[in-house]
């Protein structure tokens, strides 16, 4: 069975877009199809300033909304990144592959940390290494593939680099996995910035619809769309931005195609009506499930558990032939040789 694995970065409340250009896929067919894990990052959380109350409770919840949208631990394992020690374990060791150069071209970087610049912080080492953290996620399972958005492939690229840099240098030890994408709808734009990504933590405007949001909170915010000039309903991504991210929205969820969509529309306000409701009744039933969960808040804190120790016992032994590879000490030996009547010198 193939093995997939992916995540979500506790970053900011959970987005449609997350939703439509990962999390339903995972529910629906990844963890089907897959030996699949799913994973809450909160360690990348960490690259820049942050409040922990905030991480833990976001946390939390977007392992909630994980279960909401339809992750059965009994056909997948869901899990919280640091509970799981072999990431950080190999992420040194990949850390001792890749270069400073491979890690100041990495695009998010880049952004982050002139942001970071701008606003007069300082910028963490974390945030400049954490791509190797991801390949340390992604490496540690022997996934063979990787489901991510276009803005994410390049960190899968990486992780494809350090596993055959690895593998020529210190032996066969990973997988090389590759990077799957969703059909449509794959990047759900900011409402009122179509040029821009909906992201969970970048912007609280009402561009951005969350999966908690109020049925009457999502329709305001995509009766207030920014669309284009024209008067003509039309599905063309390059000129009219606005509309084509309304139609991929109302495409991922009613199952049909966006350019055949934009035939049946004849005004703006019509299309915007339909797509509110289309988003509210996707979300109907995640919104039900999570307060059912929220309820039952052992039952999710079991699942973790239970999801932490399976990881473990998966990644354990990749991260152990790594560590053989690169030239460590199995751990015990210092014991060993002690006790055998050697002196073992640090």
């Amino acid at each position: 069975m193939t093995r997939v694995s992916s995540g979500v970065k506790p970053t900011g409340h959970l987005t449609l877009g997350n939703y439509l250009g990962a999390m339903r896929r995972w529910a629906a067919v990844d963890q089907h199809e897959a030996d699949a894990l799913f994973c809450v990052v909160d360690l990348h959380a960490l690259t820049v300033d942050h409040d922990p109350a905030r991480v833990r409770r976001l946390s939390r919840q977007s392992a909630t909304l994980l279960l909401a949208a339809g992750l059965d631990p009994e056909l997948c394992t869901v899990f919280v990144q640091s509970s799981v020690d072999e990431h950080a374990r190999l992420s040194y060791v990949l850390e001792c592959v890749a270069t400073d150069g491979e890690m100041r071209r990495m695009i998010q970087y880049k952004e982050k940390a002139a942001r970071e610049r701008q606003r007069g912080g300082s910028v963490r080492l974390s945030l400049l290494t954490y791509p190797v953290l991801m390949a340390a996620d992604i490496l540690a399972y022997g996934a063979g593939e990787v489901p991510v958005g276009d803005d994410q492939r390049q960190h899968v690229e990486l992780a494809r680099d350090l596993a055959v840099r690895f593998n020529q240098r210190y032996g066969h030890t990973f997988v090389v996995p590759r990077a799957t994408r969703p059909g449509v709808a794959a990047r759900v734009m900011n409402l009122q910035d179509p040029a821009s990504k909906m992201g969970k933590s970048d912007d609280v405007g009402p561009g951005i619809v969350y999966l908690l949001d109020e049925p009457d909170v999502v329709r305001k915010k995509v009766m207030r769309a920014v669309t284009d000039s024209g008067q003509e309903v039309v599905y063309d991504r390059e000129t009219r931005p606005g509309l084509a991210n309304l139609l991929e929205i109302l495409a991922a969820c009613t199952g049909g195609d966006p350019e055949l969509l934009s035939g049946a529309y004849t005004s703006y306000g019509a299309l915007k009506k339909d797509t509110a409701e289309a988003v509210v009744e996707v979300l109907r039933p995640l919104q039900e499930r999570h307060k059912e969960l929220c309820a039952d808040p052992g039952s999710v804190e079991g699942v973790l558990r239970a999801g932490a120790e399976r990881a473990r016992g998966m990644a354990r032994p990749t991260v152990d032939a790594a560590y053989r590879a690169i030239g460590l000490l199995p751990a015990g030996v210092e014991e060993e040789t002690a006790g055998a009547g050697s002196v073992v010198t640090v």
